[in-house]
């Protein structure tokens, strides 16, 4: 394949909250190993890069690096040569919205127009309203993880309140532009048939559009690191707190229903736990408080190093568009707890103990027959690390990325 100039389009892109900066760090790193020149165009938070992969800021006014009224009006009053789309982010966030996939697909449009080098345009999940005008000049193919449509279900499950309810109808209302856009798409890859799935009945996306192609890992980095001793008692997971999409809660109960049987048993949460929130009451309310840590802001190799010192790794999503807990615990050799929903059977093969979700005491049976047995299961976690090696290294995921980047640069010219 002829090397290209590739832009790949992030509306943001923490290095270390959730998956979006992994996949665009992972993803550019990826293509530009092969030769092609890859410009990431992200807005803020930008994502820490291969030195291979330059990075083109476009920031917006960036109001959720605070929660504070004061400092985000005076974010909006110190923005020089305002125009009409930062009062819309301005006003749009203030009255409960979010609307960076929005402003950023404009302001990406906006660059592109000036900038015409590109063969081919990538957008990770803003399915805003630029994709469809960028759409028309380049050749574009848009990721989309899994519709958001399943995040805004799940916390309405969590939470019955009229102004929870109401906060969160505000919230996801860029669900109304993104149910526009996607069926209009001509490329979409997604991670999973279970997203696949997913896109089409919740996007009303014909499934012909839509490409299956999975995340890939480092499995370099993601080793088992065989000189670190295992706590045999050290429970690990990863999990935004308060985000009812990773049912946390049923973790925390069901580490609350072992302390007796098994006193040195603890829990590691690899994500952020917000100050006086739900997960935080929940804990109290436990008595686990001294049995559970929350470690954030880690490297790819930090991670990798928790594992290894933990004997047991839990995945007690409510849903996964993909699981990169799930095959980053697998590759690290950690004995697997994992629920039986959504793309998860798909990424695991036979070499995890699935559960149903929310059943605390599934969860906790089979955390006590792992200890019990656990040099059977830690075989099982060998081979389940060469599943991983053999289905999500990054040079199988690229030569299908290049497939896909072909037949869209192909059909754009025939159009």
């Amino acid at each position: 394949m002829q090397k290209l100039n590739i832009a790949i389009l992030s509306y943001r892109s923490a290095p270390f909250g959730g998956g979006q900066g992994i996949y665009v760090h992972d993803i550019s790193k990826a293509l530009s190993l092969i030769g092609h020149q890859v410009d990431v165009i992200s807005g803020p938070p930008y994502p820490n890069l291969d030195e291979k992969v330059n990075l083109i800021k476009l920031p917006g006014l960036d109001l959720f690096q605070t929660f504070s009224f004061k400092d985000r009006l005076n974010i909006f009053i110190k923005k020089k040569n305002k125009r009409a789309i930062d009062f819309f982010e301005f006003f749009s966030t203030f009255f409960g919205g979010f609307p960076e996939m929005r402003t950023f697909g404009e302001r990406a449009k906006e660059f592109l127009d000036k900038n015409h080098h590109y063969d081919i345009v990538i957008d990770n999940q803003s399915i805003s309203y630029g994709m469809l005008k960028i759409q028309k000049k380049f050749p574009l193919i848009e990721i989309i993880h899994h519709p958001i449509t399943k995040d805004y279900k799940f916390e309405l499950q969590s939470n019955s309140g009229f102004m929870y309810r109401l906060s969160r109808h505000r919230w996801y209302s860029f669900l109304k532009m993104q149910k526009r856009v996607a069926p209009q798409l001509m490329t979409i890859v997604t991670p999973s048939i279970n997203s696949l799935n997913d896109i089409a009945s919740d996007f009303n996306v014909s499934k012909k559009n839509i490409n299956v192609i999975n995340n890939g890992l480092d499995i370099d980095i993601f080793i088992p690191h065989k000189e670190i001793e295992r706590n045999p008692f050290k429970l690990i997971t990863t999990a935004s707190a308060d985000v009812a999409l990773k049912g946390l809660d049923y973790s925390l109960k069901s580490l609350a229903s072992l302390v007796n049987d098994f006193p040195e048993i603890s829990l590691l949460i690899i994500g952020k736990m917000k100050k006086d929130g739900h997960t935080s009451r929940l804990i109290d309310e436990l008595g686990i408080k001294d049995k559970v840590s929350f470690k954030t802001d880690l490297t790819k190799e930090e991670i990798a190093k928790e594992y290894a010192s933990s004997s047991i790794a839990i995945v007690s999503s409510l849903y996964e568009g993909f699981g990169y807990p799930v095959i980053e615990a697998m590759s690290c050799e950690v004995p697997l707890i994992a629920t039986n929903v959504s793309s998860i059977p798909e990424l695991v093969g036979d070499y995890t103990k699935l559960i149903p979700a929310k059943n605390t005491n599934e969860l906790s049976n089979s955390i006590r027959i792992i200890f019990n047995d656990y040099s059977h299961y830690k075989n099982i976690a060998v081979r389940g690390r060469q599943h991983i090696v053999n289905n999500f290294n990054w040079l199988k995921i690229t030569e299908e990325y290049e497939n896909i980047i072909s037949k869209t640069i192909n059909d754009f010219h025939k159009c």
